[in-house]
């Protein structure tokens, strides 16, 4: 945990004036288990090791990252779709980590998710008024048939599909309306939080933009604040008041949008952003491009000090093999930019030069029978 972090207050205030989500030092860590008949734990994936942040009321924080580095399984934790090993998730200053049964089950109502895959995530079985109808009496919103459908037909026509919308299903919908059905849904129930989990990765990009500029619009009219998690930076960028950047269970860096594109200070997320293809060939040809060298290192054995060290053009043997990094707010920056590296402020003043990375093969430490005890699904992961 970061310093400023763990001198703050321990967690939101309930006058409305803190932060809406107060996330600690959380941690996701997935048992690997091996044998048929006695079953032993000879290890852990740790998917999510340590990651502290805070989204303000109103706010769009952007998540990125690749893919394996932790940020979806940081989400489900969030919203207690995985409970976490440690750490503490502070929502309008109430600790949800501890909660189950009846009582996580009455909070869920203000913190909703939307999915990557809407297809997956949406009952089949049901049609789009029969899956709406169930958050509202699940959680005691129904007013009676009269209301209740005319509040139905309200939810359709805020996310663009027309009142016909509700007496169909699932497969008779494009991929773009699917997911209008899956924010519709986490609408239904009038939450403060929405999580959503690679919103627009699985939709053309053309449909992408009317998904955005439609959360957009929600946010405006309902006062929503989201957790947009994704890999696209363009998509991040366009949506997100604030950006943090994760590596292998941890935040790496942390600034308000702008800042972060403008001055990225982790030399990670130098490498993210100079992956970005820029549509002028000449400017193209000009910018610096850092690539990336090795293997991602397994999640399973994480290198020690600083993860990044292993890939990082800028490593000093000294301190980031050995020592992990704090995030910390680097000085002369703006909106609280905070990184987690030792040499950021040399890296920045370019007093310190990048140099030629080893290639390094990440290790297999799972073996042969080892399996992580880690859900693959939507439906396992609601379903445990």
């Amino acid at each position: 945990m970061d310093t400023d972090e763990a001198t703050a207050a321990p967690h939101a205030s309930v006058d409305g004036t803190g932060p809406l989500l107060d996330v600690r030092d959380v941690a996701v860590h997935f048992p690997i288990r091996r044998g048929l008949i006695l079953d032993r734990t000879i290890g852990h994936v740790y998917a999510v090791d340590g990651v502290s942040l805070r989204i303000h009321r109103g706010e769009t924080y952007g998540l990125v990252g690749e893919s394996g580095c932790g940020k979806s399984t940081l989400g489900r934790a969030i919203l207690r779709l995985e409970k976490p090993t440690f750490g503490e998730v502070w929502f309008d200053g109430r600790d949800i980590a501890p909660l189950k049964g009846e009582e996580l089950r009455t909070m869920r109502r203000r913190f909703q998710m939307v999915f990557q895959d809407p297809m997956s995530s949406l009952d089949p079985r049901q049609s789009v008024e029969g899956m709406l109808m169930e958050g509202l009496k699940a959680h005691g919103l129904s007013r009676g048939p009269e209301a209740d459908r005319a509040r139905l037909r309200e939810l359709v026509e805020q996310v663009g599909l027309p009142a016909a919308a509700l007496r169909r299903y699932p497969h008779e919908f494009s991929g773009g309306q699917r997911q209008r059905i899956g924010i519709a849904r986490a609408l239904c129930v009038e939450p403060d939080l929405i999580v959503a989990d690679e919103p627009v990765s699985a939709l053309d990009v053309s449909v992408q933009a009317q998904v955005l500029n439609l959360l957009g619009r929600l946010q405006d009219e309902l006062g929503l604040t989201y957790l947009v998690i994704a890999h696209d930076l363009a998509v991040v960028r366009h949506v997100s008041d604030r950006v943090g950047v994760m590596y292998l269970g941890g935040l790496v860096e942390e600034a308000p949008s702008q800042a972060l594109y403008d001055e990225p200070l982790h030399p990670y997320t130098r490498a993210l952003l100079s992956a970005i293809p820029v549509p002028d060939p000449e400017l193209e040809d000009r910018r610096e491009r850092i690539l990336l060298t090795g293997d991602l290192p397994s999640p399973a054995a994480p290198p020690p000090g600083c993860r990044f060290h292993t890939r990082c053009p800028w490593r000093q043997p000294e301190r980031c093999d050995t020592e992990r990094p704090e995030l910390r707010v680097v000085e002369g920056t703006v909106g609280g930019h905070r990184v987690a590296c030792h040499y950021a402020e040399q890296i920045r003043s370019g007093t310190l030069q990048p140099h030629k990375v080893e290639p390094a093969v990440a290790e297999d430490v799972l073996g042969p029978g080892a399996v992580p005890d880690q859900p693959g699904s939507v439906t396992e992961i609601l379903g445990r």
